[in-house]
């Protein structure tokens, strides 16, 4: 397999800090690989996948996604390459609340024609496309029409899986994707989860501190063994 995602000598710290908190040598993960990423809280889990989702600038480094080197991108080629190729599941969601669940789902396509092409190709609409993954996701029709912010807590976070699915992007980054979630839910959302990115040959990287998830998918990474900042003899 080539590589979906690689990084080099990559180096942040938050502003103001006098080290970074992320520094890893090297990483490379293939195409279609599905790695579980673990450790525990304040680990650098969602700073790191912060920087592989354009939404963080490595202070130094590079790291580079479907074969382009990303720190050479404009600020527009950035936010064009995070809308057409990754989606992401955040801790919190990020759901805009006065928004409906369909409406929220359907943000992914309205900033990306490339994957309302993709779903135009496959013989689906976005809609349709947006309701299919919303039943998978056991959110019944008439919830989708409420706002986001009259949500449970588990169903939003649901529908932020919904949207980052939408339109098969290559990675989906997922940040404790399941936190919310009663046990037969959380079933549900790893088995279409999996399922989907199994079906469309995508690249997953999937961050939790639930270590018993990591028996699901293909490589387990731990960040405390990956990041060298965390490693007093590693800050030469």
């Amino acid at each position: 397999m080539t590589a979906s995602l690689r990084i080099e000598a990559l180096a942040y710290a938050w502003p103001g800090a006098q080290a970074p908190c992320l520094r890893i040598d090297a990483l490379e993960i293939a195409r279609g690989e599905r790695v579980f990423l673990h450790g525990p809280s304040g680990s650098g889990k969602s700073t790191l996948l912060g920087l592989i989702g354009l939404v963080l600038r490595p202070g130094a480094g590079t790291i580079t996604l479907a074969g382009q080197d990303t720190g050479r991108l404009s600020g527009t080629a950035r936010d064009r390459m995070r809308a057409d190729h990754i989606g992401v599941i955040f801790q919190q969601f990020n759901l805009i609340p006065y928004l409906s669940v369909l409406d929220n789902v359907l943000l992914a396509c309205r900033f990306s024609a490339r994957r309302r092409a993709q779903l135009q190709d496959a013989g689906s609409t976005p809609t349709g496309e947006a309701a299919r993954l919303l039943r998978q996701l056991d959110l019944a029709a008439d919830h989708w029409t409420r706002p986001a912010a009259r949500l449970s807590v588990g169903q939003q976070q649901r529908v932020a899986m919904a949207r980052a699915l939408i339109g098969g992007p290559e990675l989906i980054l997922a940040d404790e994707p399941t936190s919310a979630l009663d046990a037969p839910r959380q079933q549900a959302f790893l088995e279409l989860l999996l399922g989907e990115c199994t079906a469309r040959g995508t690249t997953l990287v999937f961050a939790s501190h639930d270590r018993s998830l990591a028996r699901l998918l293909d490589r387990e990474l731990d960040l405390a063994a990956l990041n060298r900042a965390a490693d007093p003899d590693g800050s030469a």
